[in-house]
């Protein structure tokens, strides 16, 4: 009795496996049945959503990067890192900071390039706020970026721009920044500590003149922030050595001086203050984006993908219905 009944439940299960397979044989026999009924559709459908994601990507305009590589400049942070060390001591009785090593610095630097203050500012002050906001195209034969009239009027100088009420046809400070974002990078290498900074625009040359731009300003804030600095640590310095009277803190005094007027010397002297380019912006020759092709197929891929879905789902629908009324029937 024991061994009767796993025998007889193993014969009903091999009964019902070929019959489970033979309906899943079934199954997928209608279905291939069904797409292949509704195989016109299908193309019909996968046809226009090709011909869609080419027309898109025809539409779509050429955007050019530029990239420079940059190292921080290095020798000098290690100067002046030795120079905080050294006298780190001294600088810390007289109430002054001599700042960190190169370290700090390349990070406080890449702080201030991805900055709001300091994005505004370089957008303001070389006046890119209409290209980067009204460039629709560039012409390949003139070099030149063509704006968008219902945006910006050349001849009037006049933000057109539609805006919610209560706004400012011409982009603020916090919509600038959002924009510029968009086609602004920068990643840093930990291996090397290599920094690369890339922008992007309809314009290979737009997009090599402000990268230059934008390294040239970075190292301009960075060495009058330190100037700024310095000067400021001098004049305490000079006040607090008029009012010592002993030898020994005004030998400090003087020593302190003697290195912020060193640096002072490095930051006036040194072009390429916080970064030193290994390799230069140049102008592109070859588009980055669209991936023209890459749109095409996907959109392909979809259209038939949508295509199939809604051929199975109308079979399936039209079936239960047919049962539906079979049984009322």
């Amino acid at each position: 009795m024991n061994n009767q009944y796993p025998n007889n439940y193993n014969a009903q299960n091999m009964q019902a496996i070929p019959q489970s397979m033979a309906d899943d044989e079934i199954d997928l026999r209608e279905l291939f049945a069904v797409i292949w009924k509704g195989k016109w559709l299908i193309i019909l459908i996968t046809a226009v959503f090709a011909v869609g994601a080419v027309l898109f990507a025809l539409s779509q305009p050429n955007i050019y990067k530029s990239e420079v590589l940059l190292a921080p400049a290095s020798e000098d942070a290690n100067k002046m890192g030795a120079l905080a060390s050294q006298f780190g001591g001294l600088a810390s009785l007289a109430g002054i900071n001599m700042g960190g090593g190169g370290g700090d610095k390349t990070t406080l630097t890449l702080a201030v390039l991805n900055s709001r203050k300091f994005i505004n500012q370089f957008v303001n002050k070389h006046a890119l706020k209409v290209t980067l906001f009204a460039g629709e195209s560039w012409s390949e034969a003139t070099g030149e970026l063509v704006l968008d009239a219902e945006i910006y009027d050349a001849q009037k100088q006049s933000w057109l721009r539609e805006v919610d009420p209560g706004k400012s046809a011409e982009p603020t400070d916090w919509e600038v920044y959002k924009e510029f974002k968009k086609i602004y990078a920068i990643s840093t290498d930990k291996e090397t500590g290599m920094i690369t900074i890339s922008i992007e625009s309809l314009s290979p040359i737009v997009a090599k003149k402000w990268l230059e731009q934008l390294v040239k300003d970075i190292n301009a804030e960075m060495r009058a922030k330190d100037l700024h600095d310095s000067e400021r640590n001098i004049r305490y310095l000079k006040k607090n050595l008029q009012q010592t009277d002993y030898a020994d803190m005004q030998t400090v005094f003087y020593q302190l001086i003697e290195q912020e007027l060193k640096t002072q010397m490095l930051a006036q002297v040194q072009a390429e203050y916080a970064f030193k380019i290994i390799d230069p912006a140049v102008v592109a020759e070859e588009k980055s984006k669209p991936k023209r092709a890459l749109i095409a197929v996907l959109g392909t891929l979809l259209g038939g993908m949508l295509g199939v879905m809604l051929v199975l789902v109308h079979h399936f629908m039209s079936k239960e219905d047919d049962l539906e009324k079979s049984e009322n029937e």
